[in-house]
């Protein structure tokens, strides 16, 4: 007699905590760590929730964004290509080709060029929230216009002067959303205005760059400035803001990174492996039919990555859902793995660290200016975070 086979399971969109991940994940990695799940239009699915398999798969060739898998053969009114330069949605070689424009900018040696400017940007607005005076909103006073100024210095853009740029990204984030098409056109709307102008008027930064380049058409350069933009804003906004709300409901550890500066490079390691903001992870498709721990992934099925349980698997972390500073958080997957590697992860890491260190280091006995539960949580986006978090200080 066949055994039946386990129910499709339907991603959980509940949490118990704010900073843990959705409820009923932890059981699926321990009991069905690869598990059938439904998944809309009713494609074919599965569900990945243990670290090594999440690792196994975001290097294996066979998994990829497949775009041409993954929407046209169950949704046929999508008939539109992806815009020239998208490259976060194509793989290798195409992938490949666009990153290598890109990679430089993003290097280690790069962030250490850029981080004395971050250093000034961060005391500029710690200077102006004491000079104000609190309480505050550390999104709106410092996580989101810090952010707008450290990826508009790479880009030599004044993103701080495009004040309805961030609400416009934000809404292409909603997840239950119309398809975010007029906004993608907005943005591409102000992004080729900065691109005439470096045509006119380059300078030493990286959409000049791009615009120099003569084998990246004009429509190109667009995309890849409105995904370098879109995918730098809201990441390092919310993780700053989500990790300052987990440092201050977790005074021992923040008290920790305040007496030993030198722990703040492990306490942002820490806090993207505790936090881990993209809500669902991220989804591949099988390229080819895949044998993976005992189950036939056939070609065209949708695989979800879950990022948060991996990083709370406890064969990979001991102890996982406490917060630990001091934590040696090697092979955590915030930032993926493999060739989609998130190419500015040594950018959020030098914004986050800067920016941890100086609120630790300047703003004396920073606390919530209200109870915990009183924050409001946004779970209605891509990324997972907070609305709004309003500080106090001495």
């Amino acid at each position: 007699m066949t055994e039946a086979l386990p129910e499709p399971v339907v991603h959980p969109t509940t949490r118990s905590c704010p900073f843990d991940p959705h409820d009923g994940l932890r059981e699926l990695r321990e009991e069905r760590p690869l598990a059938r799940m439904h998944c809309p239009g009713g494609r074919r699915g599965w569900l990945v929730t243990s670290h090594a398999l999440v690792r196994e798969v975001l290097v294996d060739p066979r998994f990829g964004t497949g775009l041409e898998l993954q929407f046209f053969p169950k949704i046929p009114e999508v008939e539109l290509p992806p815009p020239a330069g998208m490259f976060s949605v194509l793989d290798p070689p195409e992938h490949t080709w666009y990153r290598r424009k890109l990679a430089s900018w993003f290097s280690a040696r790069r962030m250490r060029v850029l981080e004395a400017r971050v250093e000034q940007l961060v005391g500029e607005r710690l200077a102006a929230m004491r000079r104000t005076g609190g309480p505050t909103d550390l999104v709106t006073s410092f996580a989101a216009p810090l952010t707008d100024e450290v990826i508009g210095e790479l880009l030599g853009i004044r993103l701080a002067d495009e004040a309805g740029f961030r609400r416009v990204a934000e809404r292409m984030l909603v997840l239950d959303g119309e398809p975010g098409i007029a906004e993608w056109e907005q943005l591409c709307q102000v992004v080729a205005e900065f691109v005439r102008d470096k045509a006119e008027r380059p300078g030493d930064d990286l959409l000049s760059a791009l615009v120099a380049d003569d084998e990246l058409t004009t429509d190109e350069v667009i995309t890849m400035g409105v995904l370098l933009v879109t995918g730098a804003k809201d990441t390092t906004t919310t993780t700053f803001a989500l990790g300052t709300y987990a440092l201050l409901v977790n005074p021992d550890q923040f008290a920790a990174l305040r007496a030993d500066p030198s722990l703040a490079e492990a306490a942002v390691e820490e806090l993207l492996r505790y936090l881990t903001i993209l809500q669902f992870g991220v989804i591949r498709v099988a390229l080819a039919d895949v044998e993976l721990h005992g189950e036939t992934i056939r070609r065209g099925d949708l695989v979800t990555l879950s990022l948060s349980a991996a990083n709370r698997d406890p064969a990979q972390f001991p102890d996982p859902d406490r917060l630990d500073v001091s934590r040696s958080t090697n092979g955590h997957v915030a930032f993926g793995h493999g060739v989609h590697h998130c190419l500015g992860a040594q950018l959020a890491r030098t914004v986050l660290r800067i920016g941890f260190s100086g609120l630790a280091r300047e703003l004396p006995g920073l606390r919530l200016a209200g109870s915990p539960d009183q924050i409001s949580i946004r779970d209605d986006t891509v990324n997972y975070g907070v609305r709004s978090l309003p500080v106090d200080w001495d």
